[in-house]
Order: C-alpha cells, then sequence, then structure tokens
C-alpha cells in the first residue's frame, strides 16, 4: 500500500516534526563563530547552555539505554548530539516566529490536537506509555500540543497549503508509483496449536504430536474445528476458534507460513512442527498479490497524501527562510 506520514505531527506533535527535519536543517547548520559563552549553541540571541546539553543529552541516553547495546551507545552520541543541538534550533526558529506573526492557540484547540493524537496511537499503546516513552509530563506535552497547533497554523496561512490536488495530478501518482499499491500474497488462515515446552522429552514430544493427529483424524472425521480449538488448543487465539486471521509472509515462523501459503482452501492439512509445537492449519481464504485498482479510495488516498507532502515541503521552506535570515552562533565554529 501507499507509504504515508501522519502530519498530525505538524498539527500537534511538535518533538517529532523536529525529528523529522532533522537532516535538513543541520546540513545548513553552520552559524557564524563566536566567542565561548557557555553556550553550545545560539539562536538570535537566545542561548542553549551546556548544562541545559548536558541534562537533556543525559535524557535521551536514558531512554535509549533499553533499547541500544552499551558499546553502541557511545558510538551514537555525536549523531545524538547533533540531533539535540537541531532540535533546539528548530524549535526556537519556530517558536520565535510564532511569536511574531502573534499566531494563538486556543484551549479547544489544544484539547482538540490531543484527542486526535490519541486516536492515532498504534493498537495497545496508551496515552501515558507515549508520555512515558517520550519523556514528557502532561504539562509539558500540552505545551508541545500548543507549539504544534500554532505552528500547523503558521504552515495553512500559506495559500498553497490549503491547494487540493489536481485528478491529473493524483492520477500520475497512481501510474508512476504502482508498486506502492500493490496488495500482498495474503491467506487468512486457523490453526489448532499443541504446545512444545523447553524442558520436553522426547517421550512428550511423541505423546503430543500423537495428540495433534488424533485431533486431526477428528477433524477429518467432521468434527467442528472451532469446538476443538476451544477445548484443546494452547494458542491464544483459542478463544476465537483458533482463528489467526488474515497474514502476509513474514508474520509466521517459516514452517508455518510454508504450510499455510501452500495448503489449499478448507482442507485440513498435515500436523506441523514448530518451535511452538504441533499445529493443524485450515486455510480459509487464499489472496494473490494484486495491484489495488484506482477506486475512489485509492484516489482520496492519493489526493491526501500529496496534499500531506505539499505541507511538508511549506514547512521545510518556512525553516529554511527562517534558517536563513537567522543569527546561530556556533561557538568552536
Amino acid at each position: 500500500m501507499m507509504e504515508r506520514r501522519n502530519l498530525y505531527l505538524i498539527a500537534a506533535l511538535v518533538f517529532l516534526i523536529l525529528t523529522a527535519m532533522k537532516p535538513v536543517l543541520y546540513a545548513e547548520l553552520k552559524g557564524a563563530p563566536g566567542k565561548s559563552s557557555g553556550a553550545v549553541v545560539e539562536v538570535n540571541s537566545v542561548k542553549f547552555t551546556n548544562k541545559q546539553f548536558d541534562a537533556e543529552m543525559t535524557k535521551k541516553l536514558a531512554l535509549l539505554k533499553a533499547q541500544v547495546p552499551p558499546d553502541k551507545l557511545q558510538q551514537i552520541q555525536p549523531e545524538l548530539r547533533k540531533q539535540i543541538i537541531d532540535d533546539f534550533v528548530i524549535r526556537t526558529l519556530l517558536s520565535q516566529e510564532v511569536k511574531r506573526l502573534k499566531i494563538s492557540a486556543t484551549d479547544q484547540e489544544v484539547t482538540e490536537a490531543i484527542d486526535r493524537v490519541k486516536s492515532t496511537l498504534p493498537p495497545g499503546m496508551t496515552f501515558d506509555e507515549l508520555l512515558k516513552k517520550s519523556d514528557l509530563t502532561n504539562e509539558k506535552f500540552r505545551e508541545e500540543i500548543t507549539l504544534g497547533v500554532k505552528i500547523n497554523k503558521l504552515v495553512f496561512s500559506q495559500p498553497s497549503a490549503k491547494e487540493k490536488p489536481t485528478e491529473k495530478e493524483v492520477s500520475k501518482y497512481y501510474k508512476d508509483n504502482k508498486e506502492k499499491f500493490k496488495a500482498p500474497e495474503t491467506v487468512h488462515a486457523r490453526h489448532i496449536l499443541i504446545s512444545k515446552n523447553p524442558g520436553d522429552d522426547d517421550k512428550t514430544k511423541t505423546e503430543k504430536k500423537a495428540k495433534t493427529e488424533m485431533l486431526r483424524k477428528q477433524l477429518l472425521q467432521g468434527a467442528d474445528f472451532a469446538d476443538l480449538a476451544a477445548k484443546n488448543s494452547d494458542c491464544p487465539s483459542k478463544r476465537s476458534g483458533g482463528d489467526l486471521g488474515t497474514f502476509s509472509r513474514g508474520q509466521m515462523v517459516k514452517p508455518f507460513e510454508d504450510a499455510a501459503f501452500s495448503q489449499k482452501v478448507k482442507v485440513i492439512g498435515p500436523v506441523v512442527e514448530t518451535d511452538f509445537g504441533y499445529h493443524i492449519i485450515q486455510v480459509m481464504e487464499h489472496n494473490d498479490a494484486k495491484i489495488i485498482g484506482f477506486d475512489n479510495k485509492i484516489k482520496g488516498e492519493i489526493a491526501s497524501f500529496l496534499q500531506q507532502q505539499k505541507r511538508q515541503e511549506i514547512f521545510a521552506e518556512i525553516l529554511k527562510k527562517l534558517r536563513a535570515k537567522a543569527t546561530i552562533i556556533v561557538p568552536g565554529k
């Protein structure tokens, strides 16, 4: 499917916008040389002190500690330093610009933006988890959102930000990017799992496989798959009759995937062994890879994407102009 960028990052999450724009701005971050003033960087007389920088570096390293091996953590610090400086420069330039233009954000606009963020969280992630992952308090998050709303207004103050792509532009994008509209081969399957445990000896494994074969025999004789799965499967999917839903290649372990994608629809397949245990698989539906048609839904998605892309370009251009007329001093450069 077509790759999309969440434009609500401009509308709401400023700190994520900064991440998206770092490579562009840092390449331009040369600034004017100046005397050391205890600052890492100075933007239009606003200083980012060594103390502030150290605090930010410590915070980011703490967040990364659980994700990055210790030996790699040291290696990424130069790049992390660039990121932190970029964050400060971009944030300062944008804050100064919305203040200069007297762009404001009402409580209702901020609340609505926060609600949009909550509605777009990945499945299983709570708002509190987002705050923890981003190392933000509710108050700080609202502050970031407020600035984000103002920046969104700054972007939309440009006439071209409201222009809709033409039908010709939408059609051309579809024709030029057919590979982005390719739906992968998928299967809809259900299974019954008799799980293996790390401590199982050969006798136990043999018994478990025999039990699986017995269940398969019952299915071949007409037993209800969902009922047997609910009563015997060791997979959480037993609550839905063993239904695993629809999946594409690369989402399941290899032996399971090979079996699922090679079996005929509705057939009770042979017992398949994986690291998880012994499976009985039934494929409910098999869909070949195909190019998604140029229907109204796809046209709408493309139009939305192109409009978002245009606003990203406007955002980048605003930053470029702010950078060009700013006085940015990097001591020692």
